[in-house]
């Protein structure tokens, strides 16, 4: 059990990073809230069933192929850029029950697996990504409070009025909660995107969107976190962030610019 606070405004919970055991087996807040993720962007996916001529069968179908694929590849990702903790002890690879799962390993596996599959099957590529797209905010935003309960992925130390208070290693520190930043921006651009979804202009406006917005607000939040995958002196997340807001906030402007010399 722990005690998670937040002195600013004068709330404070008491959370334990297991749910419930049954039969042993521990299930955590994390999976809870990552499953329950899943399950709420599914059941919305559905409704959109023939939008873009896309089938929901096949977005059920590439979902269950790419999600394993995703989650192993978010895992990899992270493995990779800590590689000097696990090659001592490569079992802990293994070991996801002590984190370690990054977002951009997780889209780059899902990505390819929409690709791979959007080609077998002659669908559009684009119009897949934008079929999906809308609803990955809401699923990121929904599964950052698995980081709020593991008391994880938080941000440097504030005095802001949203500061949280937290013990990590026996000292009580007030920092950035940076998952709840992270969240909010997530919904809101989920709620962009969820709006836009009927009033696309072209095939992977709403992927660009996402991509760009997406890309903007990580690299802050990147910024101020204090659990940033390095690459030297260089936080990989934050540097992959800028470089995808640049390109797609590039190709969106270039689009813009195109569509209003088309109506010229």
């Amino acid at each position: 059990m722990r005690e998670i606070t937040f002195p600013g405004i004068g709330i404070s919970f008491n959370i334990d990073s297991i749910a419930i055991s049954i039969c042993g087996i521990d299930i955590y807040w994390y999976a809870i809230f990552i499953v329950a993720a899943f399950i709420i962007a599914l059941l919305l996916l559905k409704r959109d069933d023939g939008k873009y001529n896309i089938k929901f069968e096949d977005v059920l179908e590439v979902l269950v192929i790419g999600i394993p694929i995703a989650f192993i590849c978010a895992r990899l990702y992270f493995v990779l850029f800590k590689l000097e903790d696990y090659i001592h002890n490569p079992l802990e690879i293994f070991n996801i029950r002590n984190g370690g799962l990054a977002i951009y390993g997780g889209i780059i596996g899902a990505t390819a697996t929409i690709i791979i599959y959007c080609k077998i099957k002659k669908i559009k590529i684009l119009d897949m990504l934008d079929y999906i797209v809308p609803f990955l905010p809401l699923g990121q935003a929904i599964g950052r409070w698995g980081n709020f309960v593991n008391g994880e992925a938080h941000g440097t130390i504030t005095n802001s009025i949203f500061r949280m208070g937290i013990v990590e290693k026996g000292n009580y520190i007030e920092v950035h909660p940076t998952f709840l930043y992270e969240s909010i921006c997530n919904f809101i651009l989920f709620i962009l995107l969820f709006k836009l979804r009927n009033k696309k202009k072209y095939e992977g406006e709403l992927t660009y969107i996402y991509l760009a917005v997406y890309g903007l607000v990580r690299a802050i939040i990147e910024g101020i976190r204090t659990d940033s995958l390095m690459l030297g002196n260089y936080r990989v997340s934050q540097l992959i962030s800028i470089v995808i807001c640049i390109v797609f906030t590039s190709i969106l402007i270039y689009k813009k610019v195109k569509e209003k010399q088309k109506n010229e």
